[in-house]
């Protein structure tokens, strides 16, 4: 156990903000049990009071205690999925609070699988909620600096565990209703899921349960961002100029200052987005011009982050 990690965990019982790597992005960990820091976590992001949090476990039966009911489907994902990108939302135990679950009889349960994550967690002793470490709404950091970038000195310690591994937040199963559906797409897909729970994974209706990252406008950064087909990238950089900048995959076209080529692969380009979005928005561009991967089911998680942060 390291001495920044016995730190940070002192830290978060006394109620203050430790941000800390997980394989997905970096997360702004207060401790979930504790309404005080829950609402300082809440207002150092920009937090909407209705907006849930994710709370963090060193394993599934420690989980699993937040919820008030644990369907044989969620004991598959676990066994199948945790430690990884998964989070589960089952209906919340009598003691779990409001203030983590933007008031709904649900919460978000995951155990991450970064080493320093959960040696973390296991120092501490307890759930701790840890939303992506940077303002609401704008790009997840993957960096420790990025962290520091955004957040400043409203964050009381940050654990730099190197670049995060996914890169993209955890994919969001919802199992209070019955069936299993996928509320957000991540580093799991749903083939995946499927596999393991041995049936369909269903897709979200208007009674669904509010989750991290589900708002259509999310991801963004502060450029405005346009999200563009293959077949109109050369058009559009013709139209822009100079005044773009150009998230694409192939080559830099002459024309434009500043470009970042992406990879063919989606895990690889999942990896490097959100890095290349923060590059991007601070070349000084006037527009953002992303040229738009293949509409397939292996690029559906990095295609619904940059939806969302191309939504106006």
């Amino acid at each position: 156990m390291s001495e920044a990690v016995r730190r940070a965990a002192a830290e978060l019982r006394r109620g203050r903000l430790v941000a800390f790597p997980t394989e997905t992005v970096y997360g702004l960990g207060a401790d979930a049990s504790s309404r005080e820091a829950i609402a300082r976590l809440y207002e150092v992001k920009g937090r909407p009071g209705d907006h849930p949090v994710i709370v963090h476990f060193t394993d599934a039966a420690t989980a699993f205690k937040w919820a008030s009911e644990v369907p044989e489907a969620a004991h598959k994902l676990a066994a199948g999925f945790w430690p990884g990108p998964l989070t589960l939302i089952l209906e919340r135990a009598s003691t779990v609070g409001d203030f983590v679950t933007g008031g709904q009889d649900t919460v978000g349960l995951r155990v991450p699988v970064h080493p320093l994550a959960l040696e973390l967690l296991a120092e501490f002793g307890g759930g701790l909620a840890a939303p992506s470490a940077n303002r609401f709404g704008r790009v997840s950091p993957t960096t420790a600096q990025h962290v520091r970038e955004d957040l400043g000195d409203d964050v009381d310690m940050v654990l730099d565990g190197g670049p995060c591994g996914v890169g993209i937040e955890s994919t969001i199963i919802d199992l209070s209703r019955g069936k299993a559906v996928l509320l957000r797409p991540g580093g799991i897909s749903t083939a995946q899921l499927e596999s393991v729970l041995g049936e369909p994974v269903g897709t979200p209706d208007s009674a669904a349960p509010r989750v991290s990252g589900s708002l259509a406008a999310h991801y963004a950064p502060r450029t405005p961002a346009r999200l563009v087909a293959a077949a109109g990238i050369e058009s559009e950089i013709a139209r822009q100029g100079a005044e773009a900048a150009v998230l694409a995959f192939g080559a830099p076209d002459a024309r434009v200052d500043f470009w970042v080529r992406m990879p063919r692969d989606p895990v690889q380009y999942a990896q490097k987005l959100y890095a290349a979005l923060r590059e991007l928005d601070s070349s000084g561009a006037k527009v953002l011009l992303i040229e738009s991967p293949p509409d397939t089911p292996v690029w559906r998680a990095v295609l619904d982050r940059l939806r969302r942060a191309a939504r106006d």
